[in-house]
């Protein structure tokens, strides 16, 4: 039976402009940069001013698709184990969340853990949110901060410091081609 929060009937939204805010965050943590480079933060704040009045819309879709494909990619991943993607990903994020209280205010926690369970039991994250109202400008940097500990979540579990980008990058170069 089709849920209305099926993976089918969301956007996928802008996902390239959200992989490369991903990517820019995963480069300046890995860089060990104190913060994000100043220059690149110059350089994707002007993107995204220049996406116009919609475009911040398309990045949060983009950022909510994914949320999504880094849960699919987590779930068969702990499933070719035997264990269970939930039990293995949400505590760990809810910790991490909670480590970083100057990006993440403490009561968008659930609703990020409440994205990550609605991905990972093959829901779109963004359908699901939708249910209970727009999104927040208190959710949105969580938001990000939530697709950026997931894919460095892959990352560590492939040992590959560009795997999640690698793997979404790729992703969207066969859908482009077809």
């Amino acid at each position: 039976m089709s849920s209305s929060c099926d993976p089918q009937h969301a956007p996928a939204g802008d996902v390239g402009a959200a992989l490369m805010m991903i990517d820019s965050r995963l480069k300046s943590v890995y860089d060990g940069s104190p913060g994000p480079d100043p220059e690149q933060q110059a350089l994707l704040e002007q993107f995204i001013a220049s996406l116009g009045p919609g475009g911040a819309d398309e990045v949060v879709d983009g950022t909510c698709t994914l949320i999504y494909m880094f849960m699919t990619w987590l779930r068969q991943a702990h499933e070719s184990h035997d264990k269970d993607v939930i039990e293995y990903v949400v505590p760990t994020l809810v910790a991490s969340m909670r480590m970083m209280p100057k990006s993440i205010p403490v009561e968008v926690i659930p609703t990020m853990s409440g994205l990550v369970v609605a991905a990972g039991t093959g829901l779109s994250p963004n359908l699901w949110r939708k249910q209970y109202g727009d999104w927040t400008e208190a959710e949105l940097t969580p938001l990000e901060a939530t697709a950026f500990l997931l894919a460095e979540q892959i990352n560590r579990i492939a040992d590959d410091r560009d795997f999640a980008t690698r793997m979404i990058a790729e992703a969207l170069t066969s859908a482009d081609e077809s």
